[in-house]
């Protein structure tokens, strides 16, 4: 392929259908987790024994009671979700110019995927589920979760690269700019990682009053109990660097504020569902909302904070390369030399 070819095809926007595949494989990644955190929620991580991929030894379980149901129905949801992300990294390729940068957040999303896939088995061959209350436990499920918001960042960051047209990036060369982003970006993290572990506390160790929660905090001597305090610290700390994200976004000159308004107001609905799951406990149904709200929350910042890292080569940039590069063949061939990549 010469030049000017090569060039052209990376100007062609994606087709919608593929764009609407990526957004629709982000949407069913997030339900998959929020499936998972019922599972967590209601103890049935053990409903298939200790047995990964097969169910209590079998491939459909037999006389299945409800945890085992819940569980199974997990593994299948899962299996779907490595099906749809296999298919939007081979539509990337095939429907993507050599360079474009989905091609590469589509494949580090299947490699998270199946790396979340390894860490899911792994909680399940130990037998850190159900009622488990080991520190092992709640290391592998620190890395399950700070990888399962790696996946939906590559998700994210795929779709939006899609839907926008754009190809190829330059990063800024302010270097203030990117270690406040990738500290930002590690602050959100911390949030839903500790987070992950105020649930599992709150699942293993139910609280039957607010009072009796807070003397747990502080007085038990359970670490997974001691360090549920690090939640709303981390979380203070992020919400700062999401002020400083959406303000400094809303300088960027023709910008729509879109982005920035949503972000805003998933920040303050979290607050407020923060607050609820204190004073009522937790319940399981206050639990999946709080971290649906908690995934929305970081899609956006990850979607905001790439703004702030990356420029963007747009396709009408592009169309001008395709022109200039048409009279350099042109010319070029006219004297006998011919352009190839």
């Amino acid at each position: 392929m010469n030049i000017c070819e090569d060039v052209v095809a990376s100007s062609e926007a994606p087709p919608q259908p593929l764009r609407r595949f990526a957004w629709l494989t982000l949407a069913y990644n997030i339900a998959v987790v929020l499936w998972g955190a019922y599972v967590r929620a209601t103890g049935s991580g053990a409903g298939c024994g200790n047995r990964w991929p097969l169910c209590n030894g079998t491939v459909l379980p037999r006389t299945p009671q409800a945890q085992t149901i819940i569980e199974f129905t997990h593994r299948l949801t899962s299996a779907l979700a490595v099906i749809m992300v296999s298919s939007l990294l081979l539509w990337c390729w095939r429907k993507t110019a050599k360079g474009d940068w989905a091609r590469y957040s589509s494949l580090a999303a299947i490699l998270l995927l199946c790396n979340e896939a390894l860490l899911g088995a792994l909680l399940v061959l130990f037998e850190h589920v159900g009622q488990d209350r080991s520190p092992g436990r709640m290391f592998f499920l620190c890395m399950h979760f700070g990888n399962t918001l790696l996946l939906l960042a590559a998700l994210a960051l795929t779709a939006q690269w899609l839907s926008k047209g754009y190809r190829r990036f330059s990063v800024v060369k302010k270097r203030a700019e990117i270690v406040a982003v990738a500290f930002g970006l590690l602050a959100t993290m911390s949030i839903g990682i500790t987070g992950s572990l105020a649930a599992l506390g709150d699942t293993l160790f139910p609280a039957t009053s607010l009072r009796t929660s807070l003397i747990q905090d502080f007085s038990s001597g359970n670490i997974l109990l001691r360090l549920r305090f690090l939640h709303p610290v981390v979380a203070a700390i992020a919400a700062i660097y999401v002020l400083w994200l959406i303000l400094r976004s809303l300088k960027m000159p023709g910008r729509p504020w879109n982005q920035e308004v949503m972000l805003a107001g998933v920040l303050i609905g979290q607050i407020g569902l923060g607050i609820l799951n204190v004073i009522f406990l937790a319940p399981v149904w206050l639990q999946i909302v709080h971290l649906l709200v908690a995934e929305l929350f970081w899609v956006l910042v990850v979607l905001l904070s790439a703004t702030r890292i990356f420029s963007a080569v747009d396709s009408n940039s592009d169309a001008t390369r395709v022109v200039d590069l048409r009279a350099t063949a042109s010319t070029a061939l006219r004297s006998g030399f011919v352009v190839k990549s």
